[in-house]
């Protein structure tokens, strides 16, 4: 149904884009509700746990304190 999501967090990725982090929101919202495309009276929902889904990554990955990892 869809591919494995990437870990997004260094040193495992570098030059983490907005896109990488809506791809991953979207493939697990994919993966959680089985469908590839929702049906379009389930299209608000799956589209608005996408948009809170990439939020809450993108928060998650920028208070993560990598430790032995240099700071910027």
């Amino acid at each position: 149904m869809c591919r494995s999501i990437k870990t997004l967090r260094p040193p495992y990725a570098e030059d983490v884009s907005e896109d990488d982090v809506r791809a991953a929101a979207l493939q697990y919202v994919r993966k959680i509700s089985g469908f590839r495309a929702p049906a379009a009276h389930n299209a608000e929902a799956f589209d608005r746990a996408v948009e809170e889904i990439t939020r809450a990554s993108a928060a998650l990955l920028d208070s993560l304190e990598i430790r032995g990892a240099a700071k910027v």
